[in-house]
């Protein structure tokens, strides 16, 4: 039972780490990052409800997640094919693309979030 809370644990330290060398070595993220704290400080000076802080906090960490996992992506294809392919290729693009279509909902939910409490 004691080797099982171990390994559960260290794969919090493992994902940590993750997160750590996502923000090091990814500029994306690290403006997902900054962006996050903008939203957070305008929800908090706005004064959401219950579930616009559930939508922004799903906007948020699916934001995250989505740049981390074509993060991941990216260098997954990278070390599989080192040489210029236009499979590898379409597979970066296409996770790029995922995150793409995620930010502008997240955009979109942002503005129907904020602008009728602003305008």
């Amino acid at each position: 039972m004691a080797m099982k809370a171990i390994r559960f644990f260290r794969s919090f330290v493992f994902a940590y780490a993750g997160i750590l060398a996502a923000l090091k070595s990814e500029q994306n993220i690290r403006f997902h990052f900054t962006a996050a704290v903008i939203v957070v400080v305008a929800g908090l000076w706005t004064g959401l409800s219950g579930v616009e802080w559930m939508m922004v906090v799903l906007a948020i960490g699916g934001m995250i997640s989505f740049e981390m996992f074509n993060s991941s992506m990216e260098r997954i294809v990278d070390l599989a094919s080192p040489d210029l392919h236009p499979l590898a290729k379409q597979a970066k693009d296409m996770a790029a693309g995922g995150v793409l279509v995620f930010a502008m909902a997240s955009a979109i939910i942002g503005l129907l979030i904020f602008l009728p409490k602003w305008f």
